[in-house]
């Protein structure tokens, strides 16, 4: 096969594992949530994602519904397998070279420092042909897990519901509802796929909200429940004292924020926002309550070049934007 062919069908695969993973979110915590292909002669003969609680590994799965048809066959999977014994179960990279795929193509390698590379190592002294194909939808579906072990905190999404003119209520503090039950049932699977929410003490004192979902059939996929206060969290409720504290946040790998304007603007200003996700009903309220606070911007060249477009669709009468905090360019 050409090799500009072969890097597609590799790059082909690798979203479909992808695409694969994302069933495992966020189900998989602790563990990153990974996608596994088995392809033999072009056909798809097993597939795995990660288990809930973490096992079994998308690898393992893959392998085992694969059984003899693994034989010469191609591995894609999303993540470096791990090459650390564990109480729960061996190293995948292990389980690997001691079955007869023919060879493993890998979407991203592993920060681990636990695997980082001694994986693919592994993989290679059995024989074994091994690629990494970087993969944009590799990371995409293990965003979290590659924020946490980079940055050390969870990835974080600010989700904002707003009218036309960016106010998330009318004056009065009546909020219910800005945007309609498309946006809102999008909004509840946006909380199905997060480890935690988060809200600041006004709006729980001010809304008392659930922050559960409430969608059929994923009720149990509720969020823990965190309030941005200094003081102390009511029951069922962790409190987080400050933006920074997110380090803290170790079991963690989705973090979605909800509100209101104060606790928006202070991760905004900590540059602790990974993603926007703007819901825009099609009202005006003028004069209302604005959905971010002073976020202490120095001229207007300082608010230019921070976030780029990745998602725009219709739910309903209302719409969703989605952006990317774009990194710093150097100086």
């Amino acid at each position: 096969m050409p090799v500009n062919n072969r890097m597609n069908e590799d790059s082909r695969w690798l979203a479909a594992a992808a695409s694969l993973a994302t069933r495992a979110r966020p189900l998989s915590r602790p563990n990153p949530a990974v996608g596994a292909i088995v392809v033999r002669e072009g056909r798809v003969v097993a597939r795995g994602w990660t288990g809930a609680g973490g096992r079994p590994h998308a690898e393992a799965v893959a392998l085992d519904a694969a059984g003899m048809l693994a034989q010469g066959a191609t591995l894609y999977v999303t993540l470096e397998p791990c090459a650390h014994q564990s109480a729960r179960g061996p190293a995948c990279a292990e389980l690997i070279a001691a079955s007869s795929v023919a060879r493993v193509v890998i979407g991203c390698e592993d920060p681990d420092p636990r695997t980082a590379g001694q994986g693919i190592a592994c993989i290679r002294a059995a024989g074994i042909a091994v690629k990494l194909v970087p993969s944009a939808q590799a990371e995409a579906s293990l965003s979290g897990y590659l924020t946490q072990r980079r940055l050390g905190r969870p990835e974080i999404t600010l989700k904002l519901a707003t009218s036309l003119d960016g106010c998330i209520a009318l004056r009065t503090g009546e909020s219910r509802w800005i945007t309609g039950a498309a946006a809102r049932a999008h909004g509840h699977a946006m909380r199905a796929r997060a480890d935690a929410i988060l809200v600041g003490g006004g709006t729980l004192r001010s809304d008392a909200p659930k922050l559960d979902v409430r969608l059929p059939g994923l009720e149990a996929r509720s969020p823990r429940r965190f309030v941005l206060t200094h003081g102390e969290a009511p029951e069922g409720w962790c409190a987080l004292p400050s933006p920074e504290a997110v380090g803290s946040m170790t079991d963690i790998q989705y973090l979605l924020i909800e509100g209101g304007a104060g606790a928006a603007a202070a991760f905004l200003k900590a540059g602790l926002v990974d993603r926007l996700a703007v819901y825009r009903a099609p009202i005006i309220l003028g004069g209302g309550l604005p959905c971010i606070g002073d976020i202490g911007l120095g001229s207007l060249d300082d608010a230019h070049g921070q976030w780029r477009m990745t998602d725009h669709r219709q739910l309903g009468s209302d719409t969703l934007e989605v952006y990317e905090h774009l990194p710093c360019s150097p100086e």
